[in-house]
């Protein structure tokens, strides 16, 4: 049997997740509900194929090959996967641009755990 691997789920994207859930909720609370939990279901699947997300490209480019990321289309899901646990670092619009948003998180002195 495969090892399983603890997810966790850091501040930040648990703030993330819920932002995007309240936006959507907004006009459609059924759709955020599903949606909710469409991102947590895939995310939840890491615990079997920590790997399965790609590197994140934009931090490829720079050296930086730990940080993974799942796609739930429009959403990034960004990790890093340690030993046996996945730390979810953020959930993310795909149709941002990623330094745009690290930016904002360090002036407004956000954290990733």
């Amino acid at each position: 049997m495969k090892n399983r691997f603890q997810i966790k789920w850091t501040q930040v994207a648990a703030i993330d997740l819920s932002e995007i859930i309240e936006f959507i909720a907004i006009e459609n609370p059924n759709t955020a509900k599903l949606i909710c939990k469409k991102i947590k279901s895939e995310v939840s699947q890491l615990k079997l194929l920590p790997f399965r997300g790609r590197i994140v490209p934009e931090f490829e480019a720079q050296g930086f090959l730990i940080f993974r990321e799942l796609i739930v289309a429009p959403w990034r899901a960004i990790y890093r996967v340690s030993e046996n646990r996945i730390l979810i670092l953020g959930v993310i619009d795909s149709r941002m641009n990623v330094e745009d948003i690290l930016l904002n998180r360090i002036i407004r002195g956000g954290q990733t755990e």
